[in-house]
């Protein structure tokens, strides 16, 4: 007997496939036997997507966090997310703190570590360069094994003051110092210039905010990719959506997509107000917006599952195989006429929204509040 049988799912290429769970991991995939038998089984009737659970790889959810701050559940599980990964909200001074207030929620999270021990307390914690504490980075690190899946570097005028490009060249230290764990630096208005953040990074590092409407972004005046984002991109370097209040524009990501430049994945950058007030909103709503520059729903999927859990080297997550840990997001496409808004204020109709129902964490099944009032549960 299986704990979990899930029934008639819809893949994103439109198959239908059974799914069985047992012991918190995917147990077979196919079409099960009749008698097959479980502690609960669903039936999804063939109008109910199943894809890997989806990971939002760049949140805030340290809710002591006095700028940025959220409940790990009402963003995740809530929302049909399954795991999240909270992009240095703490640095060494909290991120233990954190682990313990995360022992508690029903979404799988973990930690990009700040390279600045406070976190973010204030917005500009790389300001001062004695914040950078490379012994307690690594002792965080060390105390947190399995929690910190990679750092942070917050690389933006406002963050790094007078200090240009150097904090990022001691996160390059740090990244190298603690098995190259993933980077992930958050790229704003200038200094430093986009093109010396990116002639520092190296594959697997993470550029998140990667279609911003500001003047240091991605793609020249004339609207092409920058030559040192190529040279970025050949070297493995990674471009992450993290929408968030002021980092995601219709117009830059709309010129992207046509030349051939997708996001690895998509993010929210959610945190309470950006999750309330818009024009993050959830997971779902930003992902939906890829739908109207130009990306089908086995790229969206795909960037909030494999290659998320690529990018932040979570090999158990992201992907439906047998003995992957047991995680799904049950998720309807509707199509109806939808308005979607940008950070820039900028408004796309677009035609279909991604609605999860459930989701999945290890062979539990959560409802969010659209799958409390669906008739196939």
């Amino acid at each position: 007997m299986y704990d979990l049988i899930i029934r008639r799912a819809k893949r994103t290429d439109g198959s239908l496939t059974d799914i069985a769970i047992q012991d918190g991991k995917f147990a077979a995939f196919g079409t099960l036997a009749a008698d097959a038998t479980a502690r609960q089984t669903l039936d999804l009737q063939g109008k109910v997507y199943a894809s890997a659970g989806w990971i939002d790889s760049h949140v805030h959810c340290y809710p002591k966090s006095p700028i940025y701050h959220d409940d790990a559940d009402l963003i995740g599980v809530a929302c049909g997310v399954t795991t999240v990964a909270d992009a240095g909200s703490t640095g060494a001074n909290d991120v233990d703190d954190f682990y313990q207030i995360t022992r508690t929620a029903k979404t799988n999270v973990y930690a990009f570590l700040n390279i600045a021990r406070t976190g973010i307390v204030t917005q500009n914690e790389l300001a001062d360069m004695s914040q950078i504490d490379k012994a307690g980075v690594r002792d965080a690190i060390a105390r947190n094994p399995g929690f910190i899946i990679g750092i942070k570097a917050r690389m933006s005028s406002s963050v790094v003051g007078q200090n240009g490009i150097k904090p990022l060249v001691r996160a390059k230290e740090i990244q190298q110092e603690n098995d190259d764990l993933p980077l992930m630096v958050h790229i704003g208005n200038n200094p430093p210039n986009l093109d010396e953040i990116a002639d520092l990074l190296t594959s697997g590092d993470i550029i998140t905010h990667c279609y911003n409407g500001k003047p240091n972004r991605i793609l020249s005046p004339e609207g092409v990719l920058r030559d040192s984002i190529k040279r970025a991109l050949s070297r493995g370097v990674l471009l992450d959506v993290g929408h968030g209040t002021a980092s995601f524009s219709f117009e830059v990501a709309g010129l992207a997509i046509k030349q051939g430049i997708l996001p690895h994945t998509i993010s929210s950058d959610i945190y309470c107000r950006n999750r309330m007030n818009g024009p993050v909103h959830s997971l779902a709503t930003v992902m939906s917006k890829f739908f109207s520059v130009g990306m089908t729903l086995t790229q969206v999927i795909d960037c909030v599952t494999s290659h998320a859990a690529d990018a932040l080297r979570l090999p158990a997550k992201g992907r439906l195989e047998v003995g992957a840990d047991a995680d799904l997001t049950l998720f309807e496409q509707r199509f109806a006429p939808q308005v979607f808004v940008d950070s820039e204020g900028q408004s796309v109709k677009g035609e279909s929204l991604l609605v999860p129902l459930a989701a999945v964490v290890a062979g539990v099944t959560l409802l969010t509040e659209e799958g409390k009032s669906a008739h196939v549960f």
